[in-house]
């Protein structure tokens, strides 16, 4: 499978379609729509057709780079959707702040596709599972290259601070998916509020930084793909991506645990079109969709009907893109931190990039 090519042809429709959206003008509250808002290239942009072909209901879909982006629109009410795509740490904020209309699982009969331990997972982050359906999930991990790593074994987030490494290691650019790796290289809760945790985590970090070759997020797979970098922390949906370009990478999971995303879809509480968002949520739950947009994506779809429709069968056999019980045991979501904490974090991850 050529997942380049897939790739750039979702962008160059997803593009077209939003092109002509900004053509179309003041939207209307027709009753065959629904308004999507997702992360960009987050879905098979051909489902949106057999979607529109099975239930008469056309998707109008906006796109949007980080949860904080799309929050500000919602909160702003800058324009109104009726189904959105996020991640768990911000569907636990929305619920708090009163954003989120609860979903009528009586509309979701696919529902029950999604497997028992994504919906406890979810729970964390929406008790009783009222206000969000689990869509995708990962973990972060080491991605590195065997021939440039040697000899040396990979498997703690101790690794990342290897001399050996020296200007050949990408980290994140992200206050808290790379407080993550520090804190929980100390033995902290990725989600302290303490400022004593908090502080020790930079100090780590900027010990850390003349190793750092590049801070990256959607670029660290090309940047270990074409061995630029000998090691760097990416989601484990990125594995497939680059093996695919180079055949020498490999995906760990620390022993230390790591962070486990869930990403949910969420109803807001004015969205004009319930229903239909609740049908367009029922659709993405079918197993042969999920199926698809795992073959799209290659992250860990919590559908557990798709894998058996799912016919890379090396893939599903892959624990990079499959964790184990086990490894997803020792992982836990971000959450929703209060705005004194946020503040320390923003504090000290400017104390790390300025350094």
């Amino acid at each position: 499978m050529n997942k380049n090519r897939i790739r750039r042809t979702a962008l160059i429709l997803i593009s077209v379609m939003l092109i002509a959206m900004a053509f179309t003008g003041c939207r209307t509250e027709e009753k065959g729509e629904v308004y999507v808002y997702c992360y960009g290239d987050y879905f098979d942009p051909t489902l949106i057709e057999t979607f529109q072909a099975e239930t008469g209901i056309k998707v109008v879909l906006d796109s949007y780079d980080t949860a904080e982006e799309m929050y500000t629109v919602i909160e702003n009410n800058a324009t109104t959707y009726d189904c959105i795509c996020t991640s768990d740490y911000m569907v636990e904020k929305m619920i708090s702040k009163d954003m989120l209309a609860e979903i009528n699982k009586d509309n979701i009969p696919e529902l029950g596709n999604i497997g028992e331990n994504y919906m406890k997972k979810s729970e964390v982050f929406d008790p009783g599972n009222k206000y969000s359906v689990p869509y995708m999930a990962g973990v972060a991990g080491i991605l590195y290259n065997t021939e440039m790593v040697g000899d040396i074994e990979i498997d703690s987030w101790d690794d990342l601070w290897n001399e050996a490494f020296a200007d050949h290691l990408v980290m994140p650019d992200s206050v808290r998916d790379t407080f993550m790796i520090a804190l929980r290289k100390l033995g902290y809760d990725q989600n302290t509020t303490n400022e004593d945790e908090i502080k020790a985590a930079a100090a780590e970090l900027i010990k850390q930084k003349p190793l750092v070759y590049k801070y990256a997020n959607d670029s660290a797979r090309d940047l270990l793909a074409d061995g630029s970098a000998a090691i760097g922390v990416v989601w484990n949906g990125e594995y497939a991506y680059t093996k695919d370009l180079n055949e020498n990478v490999k995906f760990v999971v620390p022993k230390e645990g790591s962070e486990f995303f869930l990403d949910s879809w969420i109803i807001p509480n004015n969205a004009a079109n319930k229903e239909n968002a609740e049908a367009w949520i029922n659709f993405l739950c079918k197993a042969d969709v999920a199926a698809q947009n795992f073959d799209y994506l290659y992250y860990t779809t919590p559908n557990i009907a798709a894998l058996d429709v799912i016919e890379d069968e090396e893939a599903l056999q892959e624990e990079a893109i499959f964790p184990s019980d086990e490894t997803l045991e020792r992982c836990s979501s971000l959450r929703m931190l209060d705005d004194e904490t946020t503040d320390l974090f923003s504090k000290y991850w400017k104390e790390v990039k300025s350094k």
